[in-house]
């Protein structure tokens, strides 16, 4: 038996750091996508305020397997 899976292209945001971001990010899929396998961040960026870090971001690559 093969598996097929879907890769679908996410943002997600924090103000706590990049490992928040994917983790909020992961949880979020997971809410609308069953069958989430794995990601992979394929971007990252801060948002800067008076020469301050203000909040990170990262684009993800979700990878759900497709039911059958």
């Amino acid at each position: 038996m093969a598996t097929v899976a879907r890769v679908t292209t996410i943002t997600a945001r924090s103000t706590k750091g990049f490992d928040d971001a994917v983790t909020q990010g992961i949880a979020r899929s997971s809410k609308t996508l069953r069958n989430v396998s794995g990601a992979w961040v394929k971007d990252q960026k801060v948002e800067v305020v008076d020469g301050a870090v203000s909040a990170w971001q990262v684009t993800l690559e979700v990878t759900f397997v497709l039911e059958d």
